[in-house]
Formats: C-alpha cells, structure tokens, sequence
C-alpha cells in the first residue's frame, strides 16, 4: 500500500517529476526551472504518495483568500497540483490526500477550500460545488464596427505599454482595489506577479506578453491587461490574433477602452477573450455584439465550505429573510441545521438545534449558490436542494442571488 505523507525538501524533485508525469508534461525538468518551482514550496502544505520510494500522486495547497458578496474576505485553502500517476490509479490516493489536506484547513480555520478542477466528476464527492463560470469569447474585429481612427479613450484617460517591472509595481495595488469589488476573486501573492512577469519562470519556454494599463486623466490605474499575438498571414494580408491572458479593469469606462485598444492593433483581426465572467460586458461594447462569438463556457472556481456559519455571515443579503437549512456532508465537516437571518445591515448564522428545516441541501450545492452564481431554483428543480416547507426555494433564491455573477479570473 502506498505511503501518504508530507513531501520534505529532499521529496521535492521526485514529487515535481511525478506531477509533470500526472499531467503528461515532459517528466524532465532543467535546474532552473526546479529552483523556481522551489520557491512555491511551503513546508507542511504539499502531499505526496510514496510507492517503493517513489512519488506516484501529488498534491499542493497554499493559503488564499476569496472575495464573497459584498466585498467580504474569507480565509481558504487553495488546491492544485493534484495529479495521480497513470500505474497508481483507482488506489484511493487522491481520497487520503484530500481529506488529509481539508482537516488541516478546517483545524486551521479556514472558512472554504478552492480549486480549479480539470475535470468535471472527481470533486463533487469531496463536497465541492461549481461556484463561478467562465466564457469565452472570439471578436471577429472587421465585423466589429469600431471606429478604425479611434486612438485612445476620449475621456482623458490614457492607455500605455509597460514592460513586466512596471506591472509589479503598479499591479498588486491595482488589483486589491479590483478584487475587493468582484465575488469570486482570489488574493495574488508577490510570487503571483513575479510568474506572471517572467522575473521567476516555471517553464524554460516562457515568452513574454505585452502589458498594457489604462490610467484615468487624474492618472490612477483603473485597468491592465496582458495578451499575445501569433504570426499568420494570409498570402500578403496579415491575419493575426491578438490572445488576451488577463484583463482586469475597476470601471466600465476603462474596460472598454481596453477592449477597444485590443480591436485598434495594425494587424489584428480576431481577439480572443481568455476566460471572462458569463455575465461579461465585451460583446455589449461593441456596436454589433454578435461579432463576439462564443467560443466556451464552462465551471471555472470550485468552493468547498469548511464553516458554514462563517461563510454565511462573510457575505451580503440583498433582501431580508429568515431560513433553517439542513447541510449534509458526508465527512463530517461542516454539516449540521443552521438558522440564517439575513438582511441588507447583515447577517447571524447559529447552529439551529432541532427547528424544522425549511430546506435540505449537500455542501456542494451550497457552495455553488453561497457566491450568488447558482439558482436554488434550479437546482431544486434538479432534485439536488429539497424543499421542506413551501416556497422556501424561492425565498432563498432571492437571498442569496448576487447583483452581478461571481468571476474568479485566475487560475491556479
């Protein structure tokens, strides 16, 4: 039987060998690329399975945290790096490691565990629920109809190329403000933005995006954005398409200025989005939103609720309203009959005693309405809320929808 234990220092070449083989990535890595991956080792936080003194299943948190409704900030327990080698499948490893990992973050007192799940079936049982969605989309830029003359936003404001240096600088400040106003987003630490600029690179195959950042006329930083180009011609015609890795703006005004600067690049005829919110203005900014094509939509963040009552009283209500919900979880969490009322000044959640529930529900089904992002409608009319006293689905589908959807824009 395989060993299930926290990877050492000494593991950790072993440990990222059997990671790229779980994601079918050259096994072998240069020195370079070791000592940058070294440095997202955190003593404690990484699991591996040991089979004859060999890695054969990874898994890595870090400590993270999510913006809920509102603005609130919750504590969490950030997966990755989960991978199962090919000749230790069906073993039951990834199951040791996880509730390994989720008793930790619960003896810590974090309030919900993330993840990005690279297929769909595996985290459902472990009490995860799709908690943000993304889209996709594809500007065919002739179709458009932007003006071609446009030179940069009309309002004062000004958009500029920055190199990597200066987007450390100015970008960590910039995106506390984004993230504070967006449920669904994650915290960026300093090796976040050092990855994301080249100064630490995990694969010797890194190139480096453009930067551009929108500055309003008062010159604060409302807006980034990163993309890259391909080569292609058509005959003599340049056919290009500009790819965009990340764009993040704090105002509709500069969020449209930089789509629009994406559309006005010499060159240019399709700009792919990367992953948006499914509620995302691009297509609106255009005069002929229908030459933004859908290209994907898909879950993006999965939330597990490690405290329940936490989690309920971080985030905002809209409306006012009193339910009794029935949590199962099947280990053992965070289940239990909690009262929760609510209202726009805020909101008290306590362990409910034997009051009658006005509604049953798994973990992962609260995990995907408690950032707004789900119906209990819905998922009531797909057996997987059950509705205990009449219209209570309907009531709490008014509480807990949020004005807009969450949007989680990173991935990890």
């Amino acid at each position: 039987m395989s060993d299930v234990r926290i990877v050492t220092e000494a593991d950790f070449e072993d440990w990222q060998r059997a990671l790229a083989t779980g994601f079918l990535q050259p096994p072998a890595l240069t020195p370079e690329e070791l000592d940058a991956r070294r440095l997202q080792f955190v003593p404690g936080r990484l699991l591996g399975a040991f089979d004859g003194g060999r890695c054969v299943a990874t898994f890595r948190s870090f400590a993270q945290e999510l913006t809920a409704v509102g603005g609130g900030l919750v504590p969490a327990d950030a997966i990755t790096n989960v991978s199962v080698s090919p000749t230790h499948r069906r073993r039951g490893l990834l199951t040791r490691m996880m509730n390994q990992d989720l008793a930790a973050a619960k003896e810590r007192g974090d309030v919900v565990a993330t993840l990005i799940a690279a297929e769909y079936p595996i985290y459902g049982r472990y009490g995860f629920g799709p908690a943000t969605w993304s889209t996709q989309w594809t500007v065919e830029v002739p179709r458009a109809g932007l003006d071609p003359r446009w030179s940069g936003p009309d309002d004062g404001g000004r958009i500029d190329l920055v190199d990597g240096a200066e987007v450390r600088k100015l970008g960590p400040e910039f995106y506390e403000r984004f993230r504070r106003a967006q449920p669904g987003a994650v915290s960026r630490d300093e090796l976040w933005w050092q990855a994301s600029t080249g100064a630490v690179r995990y694969r010797a195959d890194w190139t480096e995006p453009f930067h551009a950042v929108h500055r309003a006329a008062d010159g604060e930083v409302q807006g980034l954005v990163a993309y890259k180009s391909d080569d292609t011609w058509n005959g003599k015609q340049p056919d290009q398409t500009a790819s965009v890795l990340k764009l993040t703006a704090i105002t509709p005004a500069a969020e449209r200025a930089l789509w629009h600067y994406l559309c006005s690049i010499d060159w240019i005829t399709k700009v792919k989005s990367g992953f948006r919110g499914p509620d995302d203005l691009l297509p609106c900014y255009l005069p002929d939103p229908r030459a933004a094509r859908i290209t994907g939509h898909a879950d993006w963040l999965w939330v597990r609720i490690l405290d329940v009552v936490r989690a309920l009283q971080a985030r905002t209500y809209d409306g006012t309203g009193t339910l009794v919900l029935e949590v199962v979880d099947d280990a053992g969490l965070a289940g239990g009959r909690f009262r929760l009322e609510a209202s726009p000044e805020g909101a008290c959640c306590v362990p409910a005693g034997t009051e009658g529930a006005d509604l049953t529900l798994d973990v992962r089904e609260l995990a995907s309405v408690w950032l707004g992002g789900e119906s209990v409608l819905r998922l009531t009319a797909l057996g997987r809320v059950r509705e205990e006293r009449e219209g209570a689905a309907r009531k709490a589908d008014a509480l807990f929808r949020s004005p807009g959807r969450p949007w989680c824009p990173d991935v990890f």
